[in-house]
């Protein structure tokens, strides 16, 4: 039997062999779409600077108009009460502002002097009153304090609050530019909140009308809760507020404590604005300035704004704040810390009437579930 002499299959040898070369694809860029996307993204950046830039130099006109429409939908009940007796809408909003004009012009021209000298006088105190507290702590808890160190920490020497006073009560040109300036965000909030009050029915049917008419109705709800809860809660304070203001001035100038007129005033407003704590601050702060006048004033000051707190919580408010929604007291001190951060005390004036537009679209639009009963022994 013959051997096959052709050996088995034996793989070539391919180390010599050269693996063919692979096509690269190159990608090339299109000039004309390159030179589209760099000019786009020129034209983005361009957009957000002037964006940016109109929104620095804009930003006190915009807030301006925040508050002419919270103080046009503040004073809406008013109006809307004329024009449903027939009074025409421009002429009741008319009536309205005319009204609350007259009421500060006549409050300045009485009171407007005693307020500017009790309030230069107030500035310029501060030094001193620290002076007195440190004082008193020395020498009745033996405490070894500098209060010359405390002024300087808190940058109130008598030179800087002196300098600050005298750029509120004299100085031309801080008085020039304060007053234009005061006098051009008064005129702006004045004239938009009596065009927002006056065309609050053509304003909304404007907007509305570009939403869908599905959408149309939750505008038009939206709007009017907005109106009818925060109108009601600004007003409803500014009213106790003014009230309480009042009472205050009224018994600090019958005891005759230091700078009895804008302590009365912060005190009456301080209370109203700022919920939980207000009433507190409003009583703690006169008391701390009589008590280096007359220690009894303390206790007047106590007496008569527990008596006056009895009277608001049982005679004023309820007749006053009836149409006013509640507000969670930790979310409306929220409201005012939050406001102040962002736009300083009128921020925390505002505060709580922006969250009450909030709470109330939440409240009519959002869905609340009963409490499962086993539950209710948990919480």
């Amino acid at each position: 039997m013959s051997e096959d002499p052709t050996p088995p299959d034996v793989p070539a040898d391919t180390s010599d062999q050269v693996e063919p070369r692979r096509s690269v694809q190159m990608v090339a860029l299109d000039p004309t779409f390159l030179r589209r996307s760099v000019l786009i993204i020129l034209v983005g950046i361009l957009l957000f600077q002037i964006l940016e830039w109109s929104a620095l130099r804009l930003a006190g006109f915009l807030f301006n108009l925040l508050l002419a429409w919270l103080l046009a939908i503040s004073f809406d009940p008013l109006v809307s009460g004329l024009a449903k007796r027939g009074v025409p809408r421009a002429l009741a909003t008319a009536i309205v502002a005319v009204g609350v004009i007259a009421g500060i012009v006549i409050f300045l021209v009485l009171f407007g002097g005693a307020l500017a000298s009790q309030a230069t006088a107030l500035v310029l105190s501060v030094p001193f009153l620290i002076v007195d507290v440190v004082s008193w702590l020395n020498g009745t808890f033996d405490a070894r304090i500098d209060p010359a160190e405390i002024t300087s920490n808190l940058n109130l020497t008598t030179q800087q609050l002196a300098d600050l006073a005298g750029s509120l009560a004299g100085g031309l040109l801080g008085i020039i530019s304060g007053v234009f300036g005061a006098i051009f965000s008064f005129v702006t909030i004045i004239v938009f909140s009596f065009y927002f009050s006056a065309s609050a029915p053509q304003i909304k049917r404007f907007l509305a009308s570009w939403l869908k008419p599905e959408r149309q109705v939750v505008f038009i709800e939206v709007w009017d809760i907005s109106v009818r809860k925060a109108g009601g809660f600004v007003i409803s304070k500014l009213v106790l507020a003014t009230v309480a203001a009042a009472a205050h001035v009224a018994f600090f100038w019958i005891i005759d404590i230091p700078y009895w007129l804008p302590m009365g005033i912060f005190a009456g407003f301080v209370s109203q604005f700022i919920p939980t704590i207000g009433t507190y601050i409003g009583i703690i702060v006169p008391a701390f300035f009589a008590a280096f006048n007359d220690p009894w004033d303390v206790l007047w000051i106590v007496l008569f704004a527990t008596i006056y707190q009895q009277i608001e919580n049982y005679i004023f408010s309820p007749r006053i704040s009836t149409a006013t929604m509640a507000i969670n007291s930790g979310v409306a001190l929220a409201s005012v810390f939050i406001g102040a951060a962002l736009f300083g005390p009128i921020g925390a004036i505002i505060g709580i009437p922006v969250i009450a537009i909030v709470i109330a679209v939440i409240e009519t639009y959002g869905r609340r579930y009963e409490l499962d009963p086993e539950l209710h022994d948990r919480v």
